[in-house]
């Protein structure tokens, strides 16, 4: 049976939902439809108009790529600037485009993860954990139902919690209602008062899964009538938010930490702040533009910020707390490119994942 773009589309976001992506970004499927048949996957940082070219010439139908080609509505489709460019010639070679960008930046999984795995950090978290990204659901299960019930809801991806899986807050009490005439009750008869032993269970979930979750529960559970309310969380979701923090296994000086940098991620340059620290042991990542969690690098007790795209002044705020290294937004998230075909390969077989070998930086260096 023929792979869909849906099918990949779907795969990817259950990796990374598309709910995690920040509100000025386009992570979707911008170009080509859902139900075309998938003939190759072409995976690429970016998007322009020498990458149409190379999906062309490969045989590629679907483009994957991080950044995408428009963020902002076009008004106008007559070729004027690269952006018109790439998607015209996209529509004219029926070739689909598909951006997975900040949710695949939030996720735990994702592009930072990537990044600490390239430095070698261990013990590594989200630097900035997002809130109001879990839910928590409560319902009445009878005693005899609740395991099987709260399987459903696990295997629907309730009550995850770090790296704790299956968890829930069971309370026994007693259940009361009355059927009606045109109830057709699973405990009871019509018209008489009913207690029954039941359970009260609350788990955590991961809002973007409400529906999948709510859908396991009304299929599993004994009940015509199923109660159960649902809140959103304040809590800060560990596996959910913007950059990452961990440690080296050995402590380096600066400049050997910055040299090994330049190695590990490719570099040409890094542009830093003066190096008046000591040893480095945590060590912040941003893939990206990152300055916006200095704060948050700081308060957590990095030694070094490892990002992309600081200005002038915004170096002016390490104020000689932390080493910013700033290694350029192309450098920081090429790696995306094996992220992603590492990610197809493991589920999709039956046509090619083409790794994209267009240079897409902008940025020349002298």
């Amino acid at each position: 049976m023929a792979v869909k773009i849906k099918d990949v589309t779907d795969y990817l976001e259950s990796i990374a939902p598309r709910s995690y992506q920040e509100s000025y970004d386009n992570a979707s499927l911008i170009t080509g439809h859902a139900s075309w048949d998938v003939k190759g996957i072409l995976v690429t940082l970016d998007c322009i108009e020498a990458v149409v070219d190379e999906a062309i010439a490969q045989g590629c139908n679907l483009i994957v790529a991080h950044h995408p080609i428009v963020f902002k509505g076009l008004k106008k489709l007559n070729g004027n600037g690269y952006v018109e460019r790439t998607v015209i010639k996209a529509i004219k070679h029926d070739i689909a485009i598909y951006a997975i960008h900040t949710n695949l930046d939030n996720v735990y999984t994702g592009v930072n993860r990537r990044i600490c795995d390239k430095i070698g950090l261990t013990n590594v978290k989200i630097l900035a954990p997002k809130k109001e990204t879990l839910g928590k659901l409560v319902t009445f299960i009878p005693t005899e139902n609740a395991e099987n019930v709260l399987a459903a809801l696990h295997e629907a991806g309730a009550g995850q919690i770090g790296n704790y899986k299956n968890c829930s807050f069971r309370l026994e009490g007693t259940g009361t209602f009355m059927p009606t005439d045109d109830a057709n009750p699973h405990i009871g008869q019509s018209n008489k008062q009913e207690y029954v032993n039941e359970v009260r269970a609350e788990v955590i979930f991961p809002q973007h899964l409400e529906g999948k979750i709510l859908a396991a529960l009304r299929k599993a559970h004994p009940y015509e009538e199923v109660a159960y309310y649902l809140s959103t969380l304040l809590n800060e979701n560990q596996e959910v938010g913007s950059g990452m923090i961990g440690e080296l296994a050995t402590p380096a000086e600066p400049l050997a930490f910055l040299q090994g940098l330049k190695v590990s991620m490719d570099l040409q340059m890094i542009r830093h702040t003066n190096i008046n620290h000591g040893p480095i042991q945590k060590v912040a990542v941003c893939g990206g533009a990152g300055s916006f969690l200095l704060p948050q690098a700081i308060q957590a007790g990095a030694d070094i910020f490892v990002t992309a795209d600081f200005k002038y002044h915004e170096f002016f705020d390490a104020d000689g707390r932390i080493i910013i290294a700033d290694i350029g937004h192309y450098e920081s998230e090429v790696f995306t490119k094996e992220l992603l075909q590492d990610v197809l390969m493991k589920k999709f077989s039956t046509f090619a994942i083409i790794f994209s070998e267009t240079a897409t930086n902008p940025i020349s260096y002298l």
